[in-house]
């Protein structure tokens, strides 16, 4: 159990509202409503703590408390869905791309963005037609040092190393079993008029991941992120096909 009331305010944040977060996250990731003991086992925080906080998120609609005792996320969370997808074009652009990958017999398309310093969210998701699929759903987040589109993020973020120097030259990168042992993936960047905006990724069972299938998805993929970043605004660099060139 953590002591909260020196609970760490990083990068010049707020206490109160780092818990008030870690609070939110573990109702977020929660597969059903908590309870006030499930939750403190989750955050680290003291029984107190959880309920000082749970008094202002229920009066702003952030949580909930049921009848029976437990807690869940408020309304103001789907209000929060809502507002982002009016406010953001991506899925107009996005999925029509997804699913015109999927139809082209590729493996199952995904959009990733960066979640926070060390997390990506899987955005959207269109499945392929394959009998046998990964496991990955809108809403999924994973490690941005885990996986193809993890690494395209952190790579057009200025991460350094030669991984990550290799895929700013060819735009692309393979990932074989690194999240998953049974699963692949490749991915590529989109960009926007500020920078990098999300990774496109390819992803399926590893044993599909076969030279000629790698090279396909490359060719697929690369289209759709090149056609991605001009309709959101951003400028396609000039790739190498090789980190020798």
């Amino acid at each position: 159990m953590v002591d909260t009331q020196n609970f760490p305010a990083t990068d010049g944040g707020v206490a109160a509202l780092e818990r008030a977060f870690t609070v939110l996250r573990a109702l977020e990731t929660s597969d059903a409503p908590v309870t006030l003991a499930e939750l403190s086992r989750a955050t680290g925080l003291y029984k107190s703590t959880i309920l000082r906080l749970m008094t202002s998120l229920e009066r702003n609609g952030y949580a909930v408390k049921l009848h029976d005792g437990c807690y869940d996320l408020g309304v103001i969370a789907f209000r929060f869905g809502i507002a982002y997808e009016r406010k953001n074009r991506l899925r107009a652009s996005v999925v029509p791309v997804l699913r015109s990958l999927v139809a082209q017999g590729t493996e199952s398309a995904s959009f990733h963005v960066r979640q926070d310093a060390t997390h990506r969210l899987c955005l959207l998701r269109e499945d392929s037609r394959h009998a046998t699929l990964d496991r990955v759903t809108a809403g999924d987040v994973f490690s941005l040092k885990a996986g193809a589109a993890g690494h395209v993020l952190l790579a057009f973020e200025g991460e350094t190393g030669k991984r990550y120097d290799d895929i700013r030259t060819c735009g692309w990168t393979l990932s074989l079993g690194e999240r998953d042992p049974a699963c692949a993936g490749v991915a590529a960047p989109v960009f926007g008029p500020a920078g990098i905006l999300g990774a496109l990724s390819l992803s399926g069972p590893r044993e599909r991941f076969g030279e000629s299938a790698i090279k396909k998805m490359r060719s697929t993929l690369a289209t759709g992120a090149r056609e991605l970043t001009t309709q959101l605004g951003g400028t396609w660099p000039t790739f190498r096909r090789t980190v020798q060139e």
